[in-house]
């Protein structure tokens, strides 16, 4: 608000300065150059409220500029309050023994699991394993039933007829 009405007030000494400016030259054509000069002392004054006026604007917006940064800086901050709060709060619920516990039940289930699978996987016993073989050896060495041997001789070689069905008989192109 204040700087508004610094910049109302920077306006209206600015238009009183171009009216005594425009006064002060009709009072040199009218000869009274006592009062023009008066007039040109009083603009001057004028122009340096103006410059202090404009000092004071600035000044005002950058401590505008401040506050706004200030009140960034506040809500960064509140959040890193909450955020650290948040943490707080997490960490009470998970403590490092309470995550080493549980890292250590979790290798155990690991461990157990894996003497199950051990157990399972190996669950046949020597004898097994033995009669296992022996089964094998016996399939093995049985007969297999093939088919019956023809008695008679095979047939001698029948030849076999050309793969290139449009070739010329030797009879034909020895006439030719």
């Amino acid at each position: 608000q204040q700087r508004d009405k610094l910049r109302q007030y920077q306006k209206r000494l600015s238009l009183g300065l171009e009216r005594e400016r425009a006064l002060a030259r009709q009072l040199l054509k009218d000869g009274k150059k006592e009062k023009a000069m008066l007039l040109l002392k009083k603009k001057r004054y004028q122009e340096q409220l103006l410059d202090k006026t404009e000092n004071q604007i600035s000044n005002l917006e950058r401590m505008v500029q401040d506050i706004e940064f200030t009140q960034i800086e506040m809500k960064v901050i509140e959040g890193l309050k909450v955020g650290n709060e948040c943490l707080n709060k997490m960490h009470q619920v998970m403590s490092i023994e309470e995550v080493e516990r549980i890292i250590g039940e979790t290798q155990d289930a690991v461990e157990y699991q894996r003497q199950i699978d051990e157990l399972l996987a190996g669950s046949l016993t020597e004898e097994d394993e033995d009669a296992i073989l022996e089964e094998l050896n016996t399939i093995t060495q049985e007969q297999l039933e093939l088919p019956e041997v023809p008695l008679e001789p095979l047939p001698e070689k029948i030849p076999e007829a050309s793969p290139v069905k449009n070739r010329p008989k030797p009879e034909l192109v020895a006439a030719s």
